[in-house]
């Protein structure tokens, strides 16, 4: 007999917020006593920033990190206080919403900083900023080559009380390498940049650079702050090296759709890809890759329903896919829970294993569940 489905709606994901204070916990015991910014961008890795953000800074964290402005503000007007980091922005992006919401901008260019002190002065407000510098990610960052200038237009709005100068960062290329060399110099280049901050004049309230991979593997990066962001909900960012007690957070799931009997030499979805080789069951799931189900994972994938595993027969569609029950000998029935990917406690499959699958990484795999997916919380005070 099937277990009833826990499973509100056709197909969602289920957010453990319980998970997330946990893997807080995890976190702020590797960090020592440096305090924890939770990175909650690209909508908390599609697990909701929002209610992330609330869960995190309840079991701990200190600050929060976003990419964009319009992130931050997002937070801002859910009611959330603690401060707000944001990295990625244009030169034209709305710098006057950031500054107005106490929003801490970081700076990547002269440009950037310009942007921000014009928005400052237009608001008669004083605006937060961080240098995030580039040690060898070469990707966003402050160059070094326009450093010295960056910084001398900094002092100048400092003494001018146009900004206030909080932090400098930046950002590791091998972290989840642990002894990568690479590591070491983009460190020693860090400290470079922070004592050349000085010689300006401008002393940092504090710095920081370890993302999740070296929050738990290397504990000498700490410095004031660590930022992580996949091992909060509950991903290892180095898994040959081990899971760190991570709880996977996100539930991706749907509800059995019909049960229907295929017999012997009849093929299954588009393109008869598999042609059942003897008479067996087979489960409808309203899933597909409309609803962030990669349509390569057809005739690989497995799924949890009845408590087995049970294997995809055919072409992953748009919305929907199918699966093997054999005899059925477990009496699945329409609206029983099919479980794609979940934390694995039950054996169901991990959004690790579609990372393997697939070639790329976890990160990937839970920010895709997407369009009619419902998002639902469970655990955590919101």
């Amino acid at each position: 007999m099937a277990v009833s489905a826990d499973v509100n709606g056709q197909v969602e994901t289920v957010v453990d917020l319980e998970a997330i204070a946990h893997n807080v916990g995890v976190l702020r015991a590797h960090a020592g006593d440096a305090a924890v910014m939770v990175v909650v961008k690209a909508d908390g890795y599609n697990h909701g920033a929002v209610e992330v953000a609330r869960a995190a800074l309840a079991a701990g964290a200190a600050e929060l990190g976003v990419t964009t402005i319009e992130e931050a503000v997002e937070l801002r007007a859910a009611g959330i206080e603690a401060p707000i980091l944001c990295w990625l922005n244009v030169c034209d992006a709305d710098y006057a919403a950031a500054v107005a919401a106490d929003i801490e901008i970081g700076i990547s260019s002269p440009e950037q900083l310009v942007a921000v002190a014009a928005a400052a002065r237009e608001l008669g407000r004083r605006a937060i900023v961080t240098l995030k510098v580039d040690t060898g990610l070469n990707r966003n960052g402050v160059d070094p080559l326009v450093y010295p200038r960056v910084l001398a237009d900094l002092r100048k709005l400092v003494d001018e009380d146009i900004v206030r100068f909080r932090a400098i960062f930046s950002h590791l290329a091998h972290a989840d390498e642990p002894y990568n060399p690479v590591i070491d110099r983009q460190r020693d280049r860090f400290l470079e940049a922070i004592a050349t901050a000085k010689e300006y004049g401008l002393e940092p309230e504090l710095v920081h650079l370890a993302n999740s991979a070296a929050t738990l593997t290397r504990p000498d990066l700490a410095f004031d702050m660590v930022r992580p962001g996949i091992a909060v909900y509950g991903l290892t960012p180095v898994p040959d090296i081990g899971e760190f007690d991570l709880r996977p957070a996100m539930t991706f799931q749907a509800e059995v759709a019909l049960v229907k009997e295929v017999a012997a030499g009849e093929g299954v979805s588009y393109g008869h890809e598999w042609i059942a080789p003897a008479d067996t069951t087979v489960a409808l799931i309203p899933a597909g890759y409309a609803d962030g189900v990669f349509r390569t994972l057809g005739n690989r994938m497995e799924v949890w329903v009845a408590g087995r595993r049970r294997p995809n027969r055919g072409r992953v569609c748009m919305d929907q896919l199918v699966v093997d029950l054999g005899d059925n000998s477990d009496g699945v029935v329409e609206g029983d829970a099919a479980i794609l990917f979940g934390p694995g406690t039950r054996g169901e499959p991990r959004a690790q294993d579609w990372a393997d699958l697939l070639g790329t990484i976890h990160y990937e795999v839970v920010c895709a569940p997407r369009g009619r997916v419902h998002r639902r919380y469970r655990g955590g005070t919101r």
